[in-house]
């Protein structure tokens, strides 16, 4: 951290390092010298915890940073980690229970503080993180900190009086103990965490208590405590300051899913309020109360560099992630057949709009020519955008796993490694899509249009020579009449009735594939594997077949 706080740039001579996890050897130095303070018996104990099965791997990556590995220590020596506080806990929700009570002991072991001094450090902590992060994820002005929590009594009081007993540095020295410390240069009373996923989880903390407060119940007439106005304040404050992590979400939504204050339905609602009117510019066109300016006038008040454009965007797209989000988490449940997210617009209604996803990504080239993969291009998976228009777009290596693109028009469209696997593209357009190494394994492109799509080695593209994989895709009766599919993986693929007239299948996998009543006529199949392939009525006329592998097909008398 204090490297990061060099300013200016690095002499040409020297080069950044960064700290690795600790290796079996050095650990086993850290418990030698653990021993010498505990004794053995607890030493060994530490150790046979990390090594049970039980113990979840998150937690054994944890062990691997040398201020965390202490931590865990002296939370197992004073009997607050054991094996049976994981159970059915894994991934995320095991880091998250970790940072929990690691706040938890030190509130309660080395602080011994009250019930309400624990509640206004805990507030302070959550917005330290939402500032760091906020502020690039390296360090904040405690002056900011201490901005954000006017209003709150509790937090403002704690820090009163650890002034009046310590002096200034009372409240730096009191967050030391949470991973925070001065930052390098001392910039300004400024502080950073030593533990950039402490923060993070911190961060999300604090998003988590605002989206339950925009869910609570009001006092009639008024439906929400927190008004429209209030609420969409707030969107831009938490979230105009750049993209959400996939680290933040992960964090977010497991704080949510185990909250008993979340309530998907209507916070879901909510959000696609304001999404939508987002969508038609209505917070950046605004003659007053324009929420864009002023989250931009507090980050530049900051001296975090930023124009009113960004800030609309940023708010935007997070809105959409959270959405998506949300429309995952409801995937995996049976009882929220209410959500059902749609980014371009409402189902069925006169909003839904197939070219609005296309504008939002050209808005947000405001952020950068790739700003919308950038921010959202990682939380696509499972998405519903059928009938989306996005012609031309530049959607390399996005995820798309599992999404429905069915009718999409991707005609010419970058999906350049692109992750599509299992996903729907039925009657898609992708006539001229570039698909140069994307995964396509187990995605239905029935009726798909994919004539002229390059999804081979494209090695006069400058990639690597490895193709697109479409294993065990349906492409039955797709279009790929002079697609480029060289080296493309098509393992199992079904390609029954698909128009292959002239297409580039050299060097291709199509070992088992369902070629049966497929126009391969004047393919080049040159050194394809078509071992066990069905060719059960396929039109073969003037395809090159040099050193092509033919054991085992299958074919019949219509076989031409």
């Amino acid at each position: 951290m204090a490297l990061q706080g060099i300013e200016g740039r690095i002499p040409p001579n020297m080069e950044r390092v960064e700290l690795l996890p600790m290796d079996d050897e050095l650990q086993q130095q850290w418990f030698s010298k653990w021993e010498t303070q505990v004794g053995g018996d607890k030493t060994s104990a530490f150790q046979q915890f990390l090594q049970d099965k039980r113990c979840p791997d998150r937690v054994r990556e944890l062990a691997k940073e040398p201020l965390l590995l202490y931590l865990l220590a002296m939370m197992h020596r004073d009997n607050k980690l054991t094996v049976e506080m994981f159970e059915g806990a894994s991934g995320v929700g095991a880091k998250i229970l970790i940072y929990e009570k690691s706040l938890e002991w030190v509130l309660t072991e080395q602080r011994k503080l009250t019930e309400q001094e624990t509640a206004g450090l805990r507030r302070i902590l959550a917005e330290a993180g939402l500032c760091v992060v906020q502020s690039g994820g390296e360090y904040a002005a405690m002056k900011t900190i201490e901005s954000r929590l006017i209003g709150d009594d509790s937090a403002i009081e704690l820090i009163r009086q650890a002034r009046e007993r310590h002096g200034e540095d009372a409240l730096k020295n009191a967050l030391a103990a949470f991973y925070l410390q001065p930052a390098a240069g001392d910039k300004g009373g400024s502080v950073e965490f030593t533990h950039k996923s402490f923060g993070e989880f911190l961060c999300a903390e604090r998003l988590k208590k605002s989206i339950e407060d925009w869910t609570q119940p009001g006092k009639k007439p008024q439906e929400f405590e927190i008004s429209i106005d209030k609420m969409d304040w707030e969107i831009y404050d938490l979230f105009g300051y750049g993209g959400l992590t996939l680290e933040i979400v992960e964090y977010l939504m497991a704080l949510l899913a185990a909250s008993t204050k979340f309530q998907p339905v209507k916070l879901f609602k909510r959000l696609e309020s304001f999404y939508l009117r987002w969508c038609n510019g209505e917070f950046i066109d605004a003659l007053q109360d324009n929420y864009p300016q002023r989250k931009m006038s507090q980050l530049q008040g900051q001296n975090i560099q930023i124009g009113v454009r960004q800030v609309d965007i940023y708010a935007g797209l997070n809105v959409m992630i959270l959405l998506l989000e949300l429309n995952r988490y409801a995937q995996s449940r049976d009882d929220l057949e209410d959500i059902a997210f749609y980014p371009c617009g409402q189902k069925g209604a006169d909003s839904c709009d197939g070219d609005q996803l296309l504008r939002i990504i050209g808005y947000s080239c405001c952020i950068g020519v790739s700003g919308f993969l950038n921010t959202v291009g990682g939380f696509l998976s499972g998405a519903d955008l059928r009938g989306v228009n996005l012609r031309g777009a530049n959607l390399r290596g996005v995820d798309l796993s599992d999404a429905n693109l069915s009718r999409a028009n991707l005609s010419g469209a970058n999906l350049w490694g692109a992750d599509l696997s299992g996903a729907i593209l039925s009657s898609a357009y992708l006539s001229g899509a570039i698909l140069c190494d994307a995964d396509l394994s187990g995605a239905i492109l029935c009726d798909a249009d994919l004539s002229g799509a390059i999804l081979g080695r494209a090695e006069d593209m400058g990639t690597n020579p490895i193709g697109a994989n479409l294993s065990g895709a349906n492409l039955n009766s797709a279009n790929l009449n002079s697609a480029n599919l060289s080296g493309a993986n098509l393992n199992s693929a079904n390609l029954s009735r698909a128009d292959l007239n002239s297409a580039n299948l050299w060097g291709a996998n199509l070992w088992g594939a369902d070629l049966s009543r497929a126009n391969l006529w004047g393919a080049d199949l040159s050194g394809a594997n078509l071992s066990g392939a069905n060719l059960w009525g396929a039109d073969l006329s003037g395809a090159n077949l040099s050193g092509a592998i033919l054991e085992n097909i299958s074919w019949d008398k219509y076989t031409l």
